[in-house]
């Protein structure tokens, strides 16, 4: 699991049109990297529409996002057209990047024990350093949170 101050753990992944984005192809931007458990689901839902609503302000800093869940590229083609989604959205379909980021783990819902992301986000600075590691955040207002972090840079 990577800390704050270590160098964010590289990957290539597909995004929703099947392209493949590798994260160290934005050394000299900073780059939200946000992890959420499902597509179209409320809370995952209002927080990828509140990052694509600041896109152009995040953009203003230098800052790309990018959204990662273990959906596929289909699933997530049809979030973004549906939702009208500004972020670039990569799909982990077997998981080996949410276990380098720590974010896979086992979850209790209505008593019931599995394994499924945390929501979490990541602040890479435009070095490739790992500045902020958020675990467990809460959908509503976490991209302005985020923006005032990445103003901090």
């Amino acid at each position: 699991m990577p800390h704050p101050g270590s160098h964010a753990p590289d990957f290539t992944l597909p995004d929703a049109d099947m392209g493949l984005v590798k994260l160290s192809r934005y050394k000299g931007k900073n780059v939200v990297l946000y992890f959420y458990p499902k597509d179209d689901t409320p809370g995952c839902t209002m927080e990828a529409i509140e990052f694509s609503d600041m896109e152009e302000e995040f953009a203003g800093y230098d800052t790309v996002i990018l959204g990662i869940s273990r959906d596929d590229c289909i699933s997530h083609a049809d979030f973004r057209d549906k939702h009208g989604l500004a972020v670039q959205l990569l799909a982990d379909v077997d998981g080996k990047v949410c276990e380098k980021y720590g974010v896979w783990r086992e979850k209790e819902k209505d008593g019931v024990r599995k394994m499924g992301i945390v929501r979490s986000t990541f602040i890479i600075d435009k070095q490739g350093m790992l500045r902020h590691a958020f675990y467990g955040v809460t959908a509503k207002g976490h991209a302005a949170e985020i923006l005032n972090l990445i103003k901090e840079l």
